[in-house]
């Protein structure tokens, strides 16, 4: 799913909003994610997961082309955390539509 599949599913279930109205509110949260995770904060949305922000340290690479030793500075990536109730509806877990509780088998 890219950006423009998820405001045309929003705008199908918003019937009072046009298109135009959802595109902006997807660029607004987006947006306003994306300031938030500039400054260090950290983004969680409960049941789906958390952003943040890591430091890479500086280190010693190569570059794949020539095989020449490269230094890759000190940079910092977003990371993202994959929450419970999505791993495990990813994973056929309980939270599953129509799936069962799976069951501990003894000696595991």
């Amino acid at each position: 799913m890219n950006k423009s599949d998820l405001v045309e599913i929003l705008t199908e279930q918003l019937k009072t909003l046009s298109r135009k109205e959802v595109d902006l509110i997807v660029d607004t949260v987006f947006d306003k994610m994306t300031e938030s995770l500039s400054k260090g904060d950290r983004i969680e949305i409960r049941g789906f997961g958390s952003f943040e922000v890591r430091t890479r340290q500086a280190r010693q690479g190569r570059n794949p082309k020539s095989g020449e030793k490269v230094f890759v500075t000190t940079r910092r990536v977003p990371f993202f955390k994959v929450g419970k109730e999505l791993k495990e509806r990813i994973n056929g877990g309980p939270e599953a539509e129509g799936a069962e509780p799976k069951q501990k088998v003894s000696g595991e």
